[in-house]
Formats: structure tokens, C-alpha cells, sequence
């Protein structure tokens, strides 16, 4: 069941910025501070944003799996 669920909770993600990502078309451009992003469609920076967290959270597990 456990299986089950990693495969399911991802998916579910993945199909929800697909839906996010067609509905909201619109371009948008980031600023932090004073930089600023390129502009880019809102749903690709939901898409490149969860991207990176799931990246980051599985290097992060990786890493300290062993403790």
C-alpha cells in the first residue's frame, strides 16, 4: 500500500500542473529582490517549481538515509 501511495501522491501532482499549467496560459515574469526572471507561462514556473522540490527531496533523502 505504501508503494502505492509514492506512486499515487506524485501523479495526482503531475496531473494537477497539467491542468494549472493549460488553464493558466499567461505569461509571468518572477522578481526576487531586484532580480528579475524571463518571462515564462505561470503554469511552466508551477511545473519547474515542483520539479525542483521533488528533486531536492529526494536528494535530500538520499543523502541522509543512511542515519
Amino acid at each position: 500500500m505504501a508503494k502505492f501511495l509514492l506512486v499515487l501522491i506524485p501523479a495526482c501532482l503531475v496531473v494537477a500542473i497539467a491542468i494549472l499549467s493549460v488553464q493558466n496560459a499567461t505569461p509571468v515574469s518572477l522578481q526576487f529582490l531586484a532580480f528579475r526572471s524571463v518571462v515564462l507561462p505561470f503554469g511552466l514556473w508551477l511545473g519547474v517549481g515542483l520539479a525542483a522540490g521533488m528533486l531536492g527531496t529526494s536528494a535530500l533523502l538520499t543523502l541522509f538515509a543512511g542515519r
